[in-house]
């Protein structure tokens, strides 16, 4: 199977998953508080439903995409809020039919775009396997805020090698978006799969590197766990650095969760 149609595969599931778990809570459990701060479980899929209608946008109509953008180029964090208070309000019933809604034509859209074509999005142009693994991050994110919220463990599935991946790539933009220079070397990644692979990015004899559990590290790259709470092990002092603020997503650097707020892994 072709990568992109894999993504996209794993992008459904991932949704489906979620898309279960909160189609089976009550309507007081919609407006509970999660670990982000102002945000319910409701401002969760509202902030899920407005941004893969933005990443929808972004793969069928790259003009209206960019008009978009610029009227959000503000503050991000901001704009965030906006679009997670956008249907916060709306009875789960209609929420959830918008979210719906929003992920069929993402993943419509998606599966459109040719091969080789890039697509405009937040930082730069990518393409459409890279446009569905943020996607697939931003549902791994927020999916865990929502099952802190509610107090259940997710299953673990291999699915999260793509949030891995991504948590590896986005390695210099965590040093850049902070005003830092990257460290020149690369680092050695090497995490242990849900079903007990071994998965491993850059060189085996790099001086630096982290190590662990993969769900470990994509909390981590997610910033919704700290890392004293994480089974990681850590060598060198850049990649030491690197995890105490790594990010795999677009945007100002986040504050992450606080030492203990879920106790360790």
């Amino acid at each position: 199977m072709p990568i992109a149609d894999q993504i996209i595969a794993d992008l459904t599931a991932e949704g489906d998953d979620l898309d279960r778990l909160v189609s089976g809570i009550d309507r007081e459990q919609w407006r509970w508080p999660t670990p982000a701060p102002g945000w319910t479980i409701a401002h969760q899929i509202s902030h899920l439903t407005t941004s893969d209608r933005l990443a929808e946008l972004a793969a069928t109509d790259a003009a209206a995409f960019r008009a978009r953008l610029a009227e959000l180029s503000g503050d991000v964090s901001e704009a965030a809020d906006a679009g997670a208070a956008e249907f916060a309000g709306d009875e789960p019933e209609l929420l959830l039919s918008r979210w719906r809604d929003a992920r069929s034509g993402l993943l419509g859209a998606l599966a459109a775009v040719p091969d080789g074509q890039r697509v405009p999005w937040v930082v730069a142009p990518v393409s459409a396997a890279t446009l569905a693994t943020t996607r697939l991050m931003e549902l791994f994110g927020h999916g865990q805020d929502i099952a802190d919220s509610l107090g259940v463990q997710r299953p673990v599935t291999d699915r999260i090698v793509h949030v891995a991946r991504l948590g590896v790539r986005t390695r210099d933009y965590a040093f850049l978006t902070r005003g830092l220079t990257p460290p020149e070397e690369e680092f050695r990644v090497e995490l242990s799969a849900p079903d007990g692979a071994m998965w491993a990015w850059g060189p085996e004899d790099a001086a630096q590197g982290v190590s662990g559990p993969a769900v470990d590290f994509c909390l981590l790259v997610t910033q919704r766990r700290h890392r004293d709470d994480l089974r990681l092990v850590v060598r060198g002092p850049d990649a030491n650095r690197w995890v105490s603020f790594a990010q795999a997503y677009a945007g100002p650097p986040g504050p992450g969760r606080e030492p203990g707020q879920f106790g360790p892994r």
